[in-house]
Parts: structure tokens; C-alpha cells; sequence
């Protein structure tokens, strides 16, 4: 992507080719900003915080639990407190949600139910009167593929939750936010997770087939990230 002089710069750090920054970077493309990126599992090199405004964190295989295993997530937790501490906007989703967690000192924790497929959330009263997510139904369908979820310190409001895991999407601060869901996915990125995670989809209370997860409405889901990017990242607060 060209950069554009003046405007908005993202920072995304992906850690797995197949968990791409889907419709974030659809989103940044559309709206003419920068969106840089690091492998962070292929050991580039970290931006610093003068690199960006926003710092997106997406979704992996790896675990905060194992993180003796992941030593290069030490110095992404890093990089998400030197941001927090410098007043950037930051955008966990999944992995990068429990790593938002753990640089508050918040551990990450198993969740009640492995998620595999398209589940409905539904807000809590916090998520009712979010500026950023109000915008969202009470009940709204949203991707998932996750085993984990964040932990959450005092500060931080739990926004939405699903049956199968009680927390979904979390405000740590008015400038930083969490997605355990993935908003970001659609039909092409979705079949990539079955190709590389086959595992993942042994059969479970909250694990749908591969056939089920492929024939879900993407656009939809999308459309709630895109209202919800275009409030928070032009936002002023």
C-alpha cells in the first residue's frame, strides 16, 4: 500500500501467513491509510511507536499460556505497553486480545468451549453504551476459532460474550480494545484455517463443520467491523 503523507498509520503484527488482517486491511485500503506489517513469528523486526498511530495485533496458533515457547511474544507485550504508555490507539484480535491483556498483567485463560465457526454474541450493559460498539444488534452473528481468552484487570468492561465464551469483546481503555472474535474473516480466509488447523475442527459442542462454517454470511459480520473502525480509529477522545 502507498503511504500516505499525514494520514493515519496502522501497524499490524501478524503471527501465522493464514491469519491475515482480513477486513482490517480491506478497511485501511478503502479509506486510503497505511497499513504496514511484521511477521512476527519470521523474526522482523518490531516497529517502534514512533511508526504508527494504531497498533493491530491479530490472531495466531500460539498461546500466552505456553509463552516460554514464544519468546518473541515478550516483545510484542512489550510493544503494546510502550504504546499504551504513548497514548496509541491498539486493536487486539484473539491472540493479540490476550496479549493486550497480558502487558495490563491480566494471564490469559482457557476458555469454557473451543469456538470453530459463525456463534452469535450477544452485548453486555458496558457494550450497550460504547461509543465504538453501540452501533452493534443485541445479538449479532460473528466468526470464531479460538481455544483461549483473555484475561481481564479491574479497569477493563467486558463488552460482549457468547455462550461459549464469556468474553468477546473487552474496552481496556477508551484507546485499547480487544476482539476474542474474529469480524475481520470471510468465506476465502475461513477456508485457509480449515486447510492449516484441521485439528482444530474435531467435532465439539461449539465446532461446526467445515461446510457450515463456509456457507455463513461474512459480509454482515463485516459490515459491524467497518462501523466500528470507522468510529474508533477516527476518533478524536
Amino acid at each position: 500500500m502507498q503511504r500516505n503523507k499525514g494520514k493515519i498509520k496502522i501497524h499490524c503484527i501478524l503471527h501465522a501467513d493464514f491469519e491475515t488482517p482480513g477486513y482490517y486491511e480491506t478497511w485501511a485500503e478503502k479509506n486510503g491509510l497505511e497499513c504496514a506489517i511484521t511477521h512476527i513469528a519470521k523474526n522482523e523486526v518490531l516497529p517502534t511507536t514512533n511508526d504508527f498511530d494504531v497498533l493491530l495485533c491479530m490472531g495466531g496458533p500460539q498461546s500466552p499460556r505456553q509463552i516460554e515457547l514464544y519468546p518473541y511474544l515478550k516483545d510484542e507485550i512489550t510493544l503494546i505497553k510502550n504504546a499504551i504508555a504513548n497514548g496509541k490507539k491498539v486493536l487486539g484480535v484473539c491472540l493479540g486480545a490476550q496479549l493486550i491483556a497480558e502487558s495490563y498483567g491480566a494471564k490469559t485463560e482457557k476458555s469454557p468451549h473451543k469456538e470453530i465457526g459463525v456463534f452469535p454474541l450477544s452485548l453486555t450493559d458496558d457494550g450497550k453504551t460504547d461509543p465504538f460498539i453501540n452501533h452493534f444488534p443485541e445479538q449479532f452473528q460473528s466468526s470464531h476459532w479460538h481455544h483461549d481468552m483473555p484475561g481481564i484487570p479491574p479497569e477493563a468492561k467486558i463488552l460482549a460474550q457468547s455462550q461459549g465464551c464469556p468474553r468477546q469483546i473487552v474496552c481496556f481503555s477508551p484507546r485499547v480494545y480487544g476482539f476474542q472474535c474474529h469480524l475481520e474473516l470471510n468465506q476465502h480466509r475461513m477456508h485457509w484455517l480449515i486447510q492449516h488447523c484441521p485439528a482444530d475442527l474435531a467435532p465439539a459442542r461449539y465446532v461446526q463443520e467445515p461446510e457450515t462454517i463456509l456457507s455463513q454470511d461474512y459480509d454482515s459480520i463485516n459490515l459491524h467491523l467497518d462501523i466500528f473502525l470507522q468510529k474508533f480509529i477516527f476518533s478524536r477522545e
